[in-house]
């Protein structure tokens, strides 16, 4: 599946750490950064004034605010025979009013000129970022500079674009005109989630779940999500152009009332499309198992193996139990889990999220809980956590010789 590159969308970036007096408090309100050689890098010589700017402030919780605004850079010492001394200034907005000491920036040159900078506090969005601009060392109070050029020109894969879609970046398709051919079928309206996720996995005869689960899964999600947002442009394209009015002039309410819920059904046929592709998986793998049993207090795991009957019977020994949790994207919802099977001490979690920082996997491991992520996505993750990490396969292993012994 042809993607395009991260070169398509940035020429460059440079990443720091805030330091005081780049943020605007009480005690500083320069809303500039200084021209360090790793920035003149990445913006040239040449004074450039009023450069469009999206301003992206982003949560570990992925709450996110933007704002649109711009920067300006400028050699303060033109025409004079000192050495150029440059700087960067910025526009204040509900963005920059949020930086805080040691929150980390990245300010990214895309190719049409205009800048693209993120402040984030936390450490997945942090880590995320680092790994999608091929940072090799986390950068700290001195602004790091890296080209994306070479082996720093990452493939927009599933990885790529995840993190792409949490900053509201939605690059190209390569293969739209396949793509519309498979949805023609649909029209202006959304199928059933199982109906798309089996359309995506039959667009994909050489992928096989028997032969290499960890890989059809991801191939299988992100088809689908090619698809699924195809025909959501397809579709919100058409009510834009019926319009929204009122007998009173513009219909706002049913503006927004559309917008949500175009924003609740991506997150909702995300999940859904996880759980339908995992069974697809268990199935080819010949494995038991039932998808949304009840347990304790009305809890439903995700997938219990081998069954319901087997965990509501006293004698069925728990050391043959396993329960898998799966969320497409984690947050902090990882800790849901960890009442949904009382009689399984150690729970299973697969996500699709990439690059969850070390604190939230250190967590998991003291409450023995173990993440399972498709191999595809290890080394989004620093090498510290990549050994503990299961994927899909030896996920799969387990649960086997459970059920075989």
């Amino acid at each position: 599946m042809r993607r395009g590159m991260l070169s398509d969308l940035f020429t460059g970036v440079v990443a720091k750490k805030l330091t005081l007096v780049e943020t605007i408090t009480e005690k500083s309100n320069q809303h500039e950064f200084q021209g360090t050689r790793p920035l003149r890098r990445l913006m040239g010589e040449d004074d450039r004034r009023g450069i469009p700017t999206r301003f992206i402030w982003i949560s570990g919780e992925q709450e996110a605010v933007t704002e649109d605004g711009f920067m300006s850079w400028s050699n303060v010492r033109k025409g004079k025979p000192r050495a150029p001394e440059y700087h960067l200034y910025y526009s204040g907005n509900a963005v920059t009013e949020l930086m805080q000491p040691a929150d980390m920036l990245f300010l990214a040159l895309q190719r049409d000129g205009s800048i693209l900078v993120v402040i984030t506090p936390a450490d997945t969005i942090q880590n995320q970022l680092v790994w999608l601009f091929g940072i090799e060392e986390q950068p700290e109070f001195g602004f790091t500079f890296q080209e994306i050029e070479g082996k720093h020109n990452a493939e927009l894969d599933f990885a790529a674009r995840y993190i792409l879609d949490e900053l509201g970046i939605e690059p190209d398709e390569p293969e739209a005109d396949q793509l519309d051919s498979l949805i023609e079928q649909f029209g202006l309206v959304f199928p059933t989630t199982r109906i798309f996720s089996e359309l995506a996995r039959s667009s994909l005869p050489g992928v096989s779940a028997a032969d290499d689960p960890d890989r059809a899964l991801i191939d299988w999600m992100d088809r689908e999500e090619q698809l699924f947002r195809r025909l959501e442009r397809r579709i919100v394209t058409a009510r834009i152009g019926d319009g929204f009015r009122a007998p009173d002039g513009a219909d706002v309410d049913g503006f927004l009332s559309f917008s949500l819920s175009v924003q609740n059904r991506r997150k909702a046929r995300a999940g859904q499309a996880l759980e339908n592709h995992l069974e697809a998986v268990f199935g080819a793998q010949g494995i038991c198992y039932v998808r949304g049993a009840e347990t304790e207090n009305r809890n439903k795991p995700d997938f219990l193996f081998p069954g319901q009957e087997e965990y509501r019977d006293p004698d069925f020994p728990a050391a043959r139990l396993t329960m898998l949790g799966a969320k497409s994207t984690l947050k902090d919802r990882w800790r849901q889990v960890l009442s949904e099977a009382v009689r399984i001490e150690e729970k299973h979690l697969l996500t699709l999220e990439p690059g969850i920082s070390e604190n939230q996997t250190d967590e998991m491991q003291a409450k023995r809980l173990q993440l399972v992520v498709p191999q595809r996505l290890h080394n989004t993750y620093r090498l510290t956590q990549q050994a503990w990490l299961m994927d899909v396969t030896s996920f799969l292993d387990v649960v086997r010789v459970r059920q075989e012994s």
